[in-house]
C-alpha cells in the first residue's frame, strides 16, 4: 500500500508541477492579456460604469440586491457575488498570501497584481459566456458555466461538437473531485488545526460541528447557501479588512519601504532571500501568479457557475461583477494581508528574507500579534474558520453543478450527502496528499476552461461591444442576452424560408 501511495505521489507530483508550472501560468495569464485587449482594457476604460454597476449601486439599485420570490429558483446579483466571493476569499488570502512572501520575496506580491488585472476580463468572460450559454433544469434553476459554453459554444462549431462535448464532460469530473479536496477537505483541516492550536478545540468536535452546520446549508440548495453567504460575506470581509487597516495606520511609517521592497523584488532590483537576482525573480513572478490564481481563481472556470445562477438577463452585467469579485479578493484582501505581513518587521524589506521561524497562517498571526498581542492569533484563527467555511459552502455549489452535468439533476442530493460526510473526514485525517491531487484537479480545471474561453473570445467581443453601445452610447440595436434566443432566431428564420 505505501509503495501504491508513493506511486501516487509521484505521479501526481509530475503531474503537478506541469499543471502548474510556468506554461500554464502564461495561458492563464496571456488569456487575461487577450481579453483586455479584445475589449479595449475595459476594466479601466469602463472603470466608472463597472463600479456604479456593482458594488457602487448597492444602496441605489434595488435590482441589485431584491430577493427572487420563494418559487423562484433564481438568486440576486449580490448574493450571486458573495456566494462566489466565499469560495474565492478562504486560506488563500492569508496562508497563500504569507507562503508567496516566503518563497517569492515581497515582489511575488507586484505579479499577483498583475494577474489580478488581467484575471479581471478573464473573470469578466467566463461570466459573459456563463449567462449567454446557460439553460434552466428541470427544477427552474439555472445552470450555467464552463460544461456549457464548452459543449453549446465551442460545439457549435464546425468539426468541434465532439471536442466540445468531451471538455464538458473533463470539466465537470476535475470540478467534482476538487470540490472534495480544495473545497472541502483542506479547508476544513485548516480551521480544525487552528482551533486546536489556538482554543485546545479537539478537532473531532470542530469537524462534527462544521459538519452539521454546513448539512443544514448545503442540503438546502443554492438559495440557502447563497442566503448565509450575502449575511457570511460582507461581515467576514469588512471584520478582517478593519483589522488589516488597523495594522496599516500603525505602521503607516512603513508603508513607503513596503512598496519600494514589493517593486525592487518583482524586477530583481534586489535579491529574493540573498540568492541570486536572475533565481529571486523567477521565484517572485511564479509565486506572485501562483497564488494570485489560487486566490481568485480568474481562468478555472469556478465561479461562473454560481455567477450564472444570477437573475440578471445582461451577460455583461454578470461580467462587471466578476471584475469586482477579482478587485475584492486580490487586490483589497490580499494586498491588505500582505502590507500586515511586510509591515511587521517579520520580513527584511531589504532581502526579502524572512526573519521568523513561522510559516503560513502562523506568520500572519504573528503580524496580527504584533499590533493586537495574544488576540491576535485568535483574531486570525477566527478569521480562517469564517474565510475557510464560507469558501467549502462555494465550493458545494460549484460541485453540485459539475454533478448535475455528469449525472442529472436527481442525483445532486447524493453528491451533497457525500460532501457533508468528507467535511467530518477534512477535521480528522492527515490529507497532505488529497491535498496535492486536489489542487492539481483544481489546476485542470482551467485547461477545458481557458479552451472555451479563447475559442469563443470572439462572442465575448461582441456581446460587450453591443451593450457598450446600448448601455453607453445609447444607440438603438437589439440586445445580445441568450444563445437560446439566438437559436430559437434562427429557427424561425430556417422555417420561414
Amino acid at each position: 500500500m505505501e509503495n501504491i501511495l508513493s506511486g501516487i505521489e509521484t505521479v501526481n507530483n509530475a503531474v503537478n508541477g506541469f499543471v502548474w508550472g510556468l506554461p500554464m501560468l502564461i495561458l492563464l495569464v496571456g488569456t487575461g492579456i487577450l481579453m483586455t485587449v479584445l475589449t479595449k482594457c475595459f476594466q479601466v476604460t469602463h472603470i466608472g460604469h463597472w463600479w456604479k454597476n456593482t458594488i457602487g449601486g448597492i444602496f441605489k439599485d434595488k435590482h441589485i440586491t431584491a430577493h427572487t420570490g420563494k418559487e423562484d429558483k433564481q438568486i440576486s446579483q449580490f448574493q450571486s457575488l458573495c456566494t462566489a466571493l466565499a469560495a474565492t476569499i478562504g486560506t488563500g488570502n492569508i496562508a497563500g498570501v504569507a507562503a508567496a512572501i516566503a518563497s517569492g520575496g515581497p515582489g511575488a506580491i507586484f505579479w499577483m497584481w498583475i494577474v489580478a488585472f488581467f484575471g479581471m476580463m478573464t473573470n469578466f468572460s467566463e461570466n459573459v459566456l456563463g449567462i449567454y450559454y446557460r439553460r434552466k433544469n428541470i427544477n427552474g434553476e439555472w445552470s450555467g458555466g464552463a460544461m456549457y459554453y464548452l459543449r453549446d459554444g465551442l460545439g457549435a462549431k464546425k468539426g468541434f461538437k465532439k471536442a466540445g462535448a468531451v471538455l464538458a464532460v473533463l470539466f465537470s469530473v476535475f470540478c467534482v473531485l476538487a470540490s472534495f479536496g480544495i473545497g472541502n477537505m483542506s479547508q476544513i483541516n485548516s480551521i480544525a488545526v487552528n482551533m486546536q492550536s489556538t482554543f485546545n478545540i479537539p478537532m473531532i468536535v470542530t469537524g462534527i460541528l462544521l459538519m452539521l452546520l454546513a448539512g443544514l446549508v448545503i442540503v438546502g440548495g443554492l438559495k440557502r447557501i447563497a442566503s448565509v453567504t450575502e449575511r457570511l460575506v460582507p461581515f467576514m470581509a469588512i471584520v478582517y479588512i478593519i483589522g488589516s487597516l488597523i495594522i496599516v495606520v500603525v505602521n503607516i511609517d512603513q508603508a513607503g519601504a513596503v512598496f519600494l521592497s514589493i517593486i525592487k523584488g518583482a524586477f530583481g532590483l534586489k535579491a529574493v532571500g540573498g540568492g541570486i537576482v536572475g533565481s529571486g525573480v523567477s521565484l517572485a513572478v511564479q509565486w506572485g501568479m501562483k497564488r494570485g490564481v489560487f486566490s481568485n481563481e480568474a481562468g478555472l472556470g469556478s465561479s461562473v457557475m454560481v455567477h450564472s445562477s444570477s437573475n440578471v438577463r445582461e451577460p455583461v452585467v454578470q461580467g462587471m461583477w466578476g471584475i469586482f469579485e477579482v478587485f475584492a479578493d486580490t487586490i483589497i484582501v490580499c494586498t491588505l494581508t500582505a502590507f500586515a505581513v511586510l509591515s511587521s518587521g517579520l520580513v527584511d524589506l531589504n532581502t526579502g528574507e524572512v526573519l521568523s521561524d513561522r510559516v503560513s497562517t502562523a506568520l500572519v498571526a504573528e503580524a496580527f500579534s504584533s499590533v493586537f498581542g495574544k488576540a491576535g492569533a485568535g483574531f486570525i484563527a477566527i478569521a480562517i474558520l469564517l474565510f475557510a467555511f464560507s469558501t467549502v459552502l462555494g465550493w458545494s455549489q460549484y460541485g453540485t453543478k459539475g454533478f448535475e452535468y455528469l449525472f442529472g439533476t436527481g442525483a445532486v442530493k447524493i453528491y451533497q450527502i457525500i460532501f457533508v460526510v468528507f467535511i467530518m473526514i477534512g477535521a480528522t485525517m492527515d490529507l497532505s496528499l488529497a491535498w496535492d491531487l486536489s489542487d492539481t484537479f483544481n489546476g485542470m480545471m482551467a485547461i477545458p476552461n481557458l479552451i472555451g474561453v479563447l475559442a469563443l473570445s470572439g462572442t465575448v467581443v461582441k456581446i460587450t461591444k453591443n451593450y457598450v453601445r446600448r448601455k453607453i452610447g445609447g444607440e438603438d440595436i437589439k440586445p445580445m442576452l441568450s444563445a437560446l434566443d439566438d437559436i430559437q432566431e434562427q429557427h424561425e428564420k430556417e422555417i420561414r424560408k
